[in-house]
């Protein structure tokens, strides 16, 4: 009899074990999800969030929260248009993907075939730069090589522009031997989409991908959408508070961040992925092969640790960031445009895929939603990643404030002790850098302005810093890209000449002003 008690007791418990085994492996629950994204909203100061996630082909949460813009207060909901940047990279490498499957391009083709005016750094590395090389950032360029031809205002570079400038990058390792991210690449490659099939990028991906997966909100370009009245605007910090800034008009870079698009859409999207290229059931958009040379590692990405979900590597396939997490494989990519942020997520063994947007720069909320989501379907528990982010964040900021004041303080010192080594008479004049072009730096009463002719927004004043250093403070606060100015001398103590460094450790890489190399031409 006590036996059979004991037996009954230990059958009993191990059904409540696998009861909950089971529980905790399922998905967080809508309201769940919902109080998560409210979490976040506060925590990382967002004004407005969309969420979708798809499991085994059905859609289970898709829903916006709290606003598309602060100016209006009109709600954010799963239809609200946002740009989703760097996620339009896999729309370029599907767009390739198809033209492979059609027998018009290989992976492998080499880039001057099809653009021969196509140069890099070096004649051999010029010459053997394939399509595949354009995608997987292993250039030997710089992470962010060149941005500032579009970034942060677009300016006036078209693409003929970019592909000659490229020309100047200076090389910073070996061909295809280390991860740097890039995107002018990826304008390259959109160029050769065009060329090719003799349609403009964002008309190829409208007609060959958004049409057919019956993504009717969705433009390539922000101009190009049918209709704006569900458009965020986006949002930053500025000073220390989030408001409304500057609408990033991705033109020529939309290869490498123009699509637009919003929670309904990108879900289709997303389910194409999942259902192995295909969509309506038995319809295909691309071949399993080209799928699978997109989801397969081109370029190692370094691992420092394994950090929560025990990754063991990391790579870039093309178009999208590929590890293991938690033993499955995982398929992402984030993608950021001044004022909003996004990621979408895929782990293709169990169907799912994740999709957050957002409209502030700050991609703290993103990445709780996203993995408070996963660990759900991962069983799991007792990690709280609205709380730890936040914190990761707060202290980021305190340790960049600490940067920042640190040069503050030193400036007001060189004022206060009126000891300045180079008088700003000086460096007045005319400098051009290779790739970027002309700027000027003009006395106005009494104060050193700095202003680029092709990029307008960067136009500020300008202090004495140390020894033969300035710093330049742009005019609108809200890009935080405070850059040192340092000048290089000749025999007779003259400026020649000048490189530039963002000051703040936050700065968006894409101000890649250390790229920078001025000389005097006037």
């Amino acid at each position: 009899m006590k036996d059979k008690i004991i037996s009954k007791f230990v059958i009993l418990v191990l059904a409540i074990l696998t009861i909950s085994s089971i529980s905790q492996a399922q998905s967080l629950r809508s309201s769940e999800i919902d109080a998560l994204v409210e979490r976040s909203i506060k925590a990382f100061d967002v004004p407005g969030i969309s969420v979708g996630v798809i499991k085994d082909g059905k859609v289970v949460y898709a829903k916006g929260h709290g606003v598309r813009s602060l100016n209006t207060n009109a709600k954010m909901d799963e239809n609200t248009l946002v740009g989703i940047a760097s996620n339009s990279k896999a729309f370029t490498t599907v767009a390739l993907g198809i033209l492979v499957d059609e027998g018009k391009i290989k992976w492998d083709d080499r880039v001057q075939d099809y653009i021969p005016e196509f140069k890099l750094y070096s004649p051999y590395v010029s010459e053997n730069f394939t399509i595949k090389d354009l995608l997987t950032h292993r250039s030997g360029l710089g992470l962010g090589a060149g941005d500032l031809m579009f970034f942060p205002d677009g300016s006036d570079f078209t693409i003929k522009d970019i592909i000659h400038n490229l020309r100047y990058l200076k090389q910073v390792s070996q061909f295809r031997t280390k991860y740097d991210y890039d995107n002018n690449l990826y304008i390259v490659a959109g160029e050769v989409i065009a060329r090719v099939s003799g349609r403009s990028w964002p008309e190829f991906v409208e007609e060959r991908i958004m049409r057919p997966l019956g993504m009717a909100s969705s433009a390539g370009l922000f101009e190009r959408l049918k209709d704006k009245s569900n458009t965020i605007d986006g949002h930053a910090s500025v000073e220390g508070k989030v408001q409304v800034i500057q609408r990033s008009m991705v033109r020529v870079p939309a290869a490498a961040g123009g699509v637009n698009s919003n929670i309904t859409d990108l879900l289709k999207w997303v389910e194409m992925f999942l259902s192995g290229g295909k969509y309506d059931k038995d319809k295909r958009l691309v071949s399993e092969k080209s799928l699978k040379e997109i989801w397969s590692p081109q370029t190692i990405i370094q691992v420092n640790s394994p950090g929560p979900y025990n990754t063991h590597f990391a790579a870039y396939g093309l178009g999208f960031f590929l590890s293991d997490v938690n033993g499955y494989k995982q398929v992402t990519h984030t993608g950021g445009l001044e004022g909003m942020v996004t990621q979408i997520t895929m782990i293709p063994e169990l169907k799912l895929g994740i999709i957050v947007l957002t409209n502030q720069q700050e991609g703290g909320a993103f990445r709780s939603i996203t993995n408070q989501i996963l660990d759900g379907y991962f069983g799991k528990t007792g990690r709280d990643w609205v709380t730890d982010l936040s914190a990761a964040r707060q202290k980021a900021l305190a340790e960049a404030k600490a940067v920042t004041d640190k040069v503050a303080a030193e400036v007001a010192k060189a004022k206060a002790s009126g000891g300045i080594t180079l008088d700003p008479t000086a460096v007045a004049g005319r400098y051009s850098d290779a790739w970027f072009g002309e700027i000027s730096l003009d006395l106005k009463d009494g104060k050193l302005r700095f202003a680029s002719k092709r990029s307008p927004r960067l136009t500020g004043e300008m202090y004495p810093y140390k020894a033969n250093s300035f710093i330049v403070r742009w005019d609108d606060r809200s890009m935080d890209a405070d850059a040192f100015v340092n000048f290089q001398l000749d025999v007779e103590g003259r400026p020649q000449g000048f490189t530039m460094k963002a000051i703040s450790p936050l700065t968006d890489f894409s101000y890649d002003f250390h790229d920078l190399e001025f000389h005097r031409s006037l």
